[in-house]
């Protein structure tokens, strides 16, 4: 079969959710990577409880929709694959960048940062591509990517607190992959770490959330 994969650019549109209101009064706005399988509208019930006056909340959709198994009639996203990996990434970071773009979030509020599964790894990269400086970075049951490394973070250190949340009986992510992941935090942002496991599966843990502000 004499087949040829070829490539094309063109735009396309896509959506984005926010929870409360980005006023004078806002102290911290959220950026928050969704998991595989949730829509960003969705996403945004596990920040609920967050003060609506201090909080301003902004979750960016993943753009591969599908029907989830075995019933598929829901439908989620994904942010990446192994596929073409690359090209989608940089897909992705042009996505968050016309987000911020839209936003237009001032420099004198807190910036967080987070990620939550698959979440962590879009989250993380474009934090290193972009040198987006934040206040906290928060990566919740998620994988660090392998090609980050220590300098990508240089210009965040002393500026940012890091948060590493899993729950110890996740069952995507065993004692041998913390572990990995535990060190590969360290290593990326030396001392600055919080490690924060808790006693549960593979969900979101609204109150290490509400108590990280």
């Amino acid at each position: 079969m004499n087949s040829t994969e070829k490539e094309i650019s063109y735009k396309i549109t896509n959506s984005y959710s926010t929870l409360y209101n980005l006023t004078e009064a806002t102290k911290n706005v959220w950026f928050v990577c969704h998991g595989m399988s949730y829509l960003s509208r969705y996403f945004l019930k596990y920040f609920k409880d967050l003060n609506p006056e201090d909080n301003y909340i902004i979750a960016p959709q993943a753009q591969s929709k599908y029907y989830i198994p075995p019933a598929f009639k829901h439908v989620g996203a994904s942010w990446l694959t192994k596929e073409n990996t690359l090209k989608e990434t940089d897909n992705v970071m042009r996505y968050f960048d016309a987000v911020f773009n839209v936003e237009q979030i001032p420099d004198d509020i807190n910036l967080i940062v987070f990620g939550y599964s698959q979440g962590v790894s879009v989250a993380m990269r474009y934090v290193a591509k972009r040198q987006l400086k934040c206040s906290q970075m928060i990566l919740h049951s998620g994988g660090i990517p392998k090609e980050l490394v220590a300098d990508d973070f240089k210009f965040l250190q002393g500026h940012c607190k890091v948060s590493l949340i899993y729950g110890t009986d996740d069952e995507y992510l065993n004692d041998e992959r913390m572990e990995q992941e535990t060190k590969r935090v360290h290593e990326l942002f030396d001392t600055n770490v919080t490690v924060m496991p808790f006693d549960g599966r593979h969900i979101v843990n609204v109150d290490i959330i509400n108590s990280l502000v």
